[in-house]
């Protein structure tokens, strides 16, 4: 039987989740896409986040569950001028993918 090496990275993919959000409120205009992905960097998560045209922000983001919830704390307060109304988050499928990406 061979045996396989399980390094840290590893690890954090057997444990990533994946969670859909929409973002509500004062989000368009103040740096919040930029702010979101600061965090997501921060935290080491994958996924992508875009305006869309209704006003609101949505986002995918995904990593260890832990970085997540810390993740969508700072999302919640949003950056300086933004003011969110709600968030709401659903688990979403696993992808794949190195970078947090703001999509336009």
């Amino acid at each position: 039987a061979r045996r396989h090496r399980c390094d840290r990275k590893t690890l954090m993919n057997a444990r990533a989740v994946r969670e859909y959000a929409l973002i509500e409120g004062e989000v368009q205009g103040v740096g919040f896409r930029w702010f979101v992905r600061s965090c997501a960097l921060r935290f080491s998560l994958t996924g992508w986040v875009r305006n869309r045209c209704d006003g609101a922000v949505e986002l995918e983001a995904q990593g260890e569950p832990a970085a997540l919830e810390a993740f969508f704390e700072l999302v919640r307060e949003g950056p300086r001028f933004a003011e969110v109304r709600s968030l709401t988050r659903r688990r979403v499928g696993i992808e794949s993918g190195y970078h947090f990406e703001i999509v336009f």
